[in-house]
């Protein structure tokens, strides 16, 4: 059963940013250097274009092999 892109999104914002925002994850950065802020914010963007280029069966299956990795090195 293939999932949604916005349910690949949402998943995938979890497991790369846990239980932080995307957007207060680039604000954290920004506080923190502007210049890696402003690197944050274009990698935030970034991740969000492949997202919406990215057809939905790609998605799933990155989705399960990143799940069958992480269930591997638990």
């Amino acid at each position: 059963m293939s999932i949604s892109k916005s349910e690949a999104k949402q998943l995938l914002e979890r497991m790369i940013f846990e239980e932080t925002s995307p957007q207060d994850w680039v604000q954290d950065v920004w506080g923190l250097s502007p210049l890696l802020g402003d690197s944050a914010a274009k990698l935030f963007e970034a991740f969000e274009m492949l997202i919406e280029c990215c057809p939905e069966e790609k998605l799933d299956n990155l989705l399960q092999s990143l799940y069958r990795e992480y269930l591997d090195s638990e």
